[in-house]
């Protein structure tokens, strides 16, 4: 049984605690006890195991910080140049060698259907098998989730941010973090540093597509991304 936003079996990211077949019963071990996607986890468990009885505990540190590790291991690409051992590479995704493709949908000014196009692309693509991920960098106008549908936050495990996962689409945005009344006037250099942690302390896995949602124009944003996402095919 997978978990549906980590997409790794429940034994292999510590989920899974005592088993006892004389009472039926499962521990399920979480990094915190109400787990967004625990209700699917449990249906799936209850289909393949009838009358099983269930119990939940949350993560201690140690457990913790062992599925840390071992996500980070899961996204760790090759070292790039220049790269010391006590800094984390650059995920897999971002490597010249990655199956990953990575679209951004552009636009020379705002209002025009863009995240429209982003969003529908993606949920076309995730319906078509692939494994699909939105990063919403249009921090002036982030839309992406609300068009996804998604109600939930991203989960964060120590230094590492879980995106959620809506129609088979993992997301990240701005609006995640910033109030819809709020205006984002962030500029140059606290703009690049906040996408870049959108791509190397986010699990995405390594996707077949990451559509990533343009910010109209050619601003600091998407100067940034050009630099950052070398391999991307701009639309």
């Amino acid at each position: 049984i997978f978990e549906p936003q980590l997409v790794r079996p429940l034994g292999d990211i510590g989920f899974v605690g005592t088993v006892d077949d004389a009472s039926n019963s499962v521990q399920l071990i979480l990094p915190f006890t109400n787990w967004p996607t625990i209700g699917e986890i449990e249906a799936e468990i209850r289909s393949a195991v009838p009358g099983v009885t269930l119990s939940r505990r949350a993560m201690d540190a140690d457990e913790l910080l062992a599925l840390r590790n071992y996500l980070r291991t899961e996204m760790r690409g090759e070292p790039g140049p220049g790269h010391h051992d006590h800094s984390e590479p650059r995920p897999k995704f971002l490597d010249k060698t990655s199956r990953t493709r990575i679209l951004g949908i552009s636009s020379g000014k705002g209002g025009v259907g863009k995240s429209s196009v982003t969003v529908n692309l993606a949920i076309a693509l995730a319906q078509a098998g692939h494994k699909v991920g939105v990063l919403d960098a249009d921090v002036y106008g982030f839309s992406v989730p609300k068009m996804l549908g998604i109600d939930q936050d991203p989960v964060i495990i120590g230094d590492l941010v879980v995106p959620p996962t809506a129609h088979g689409v993992r997301c990240l945005s701005m609006g995640f973090f910033v109030a819809d009344d709020t205006p984002v006037i962030w500029r140059g250099p606290m703009l690049h540093k906040a996408l870049e942690q959108f791509l190397v302390d986010a699990f995405w896995g390594e996707p077949d597509f990451l559509l990533v949602d343009m910010p109209p124009g050619t601003g600091d944003v998407t100067l940034s991304l050009g630099q950052y996402l070398s391999k991307t095919e701009v639309y």
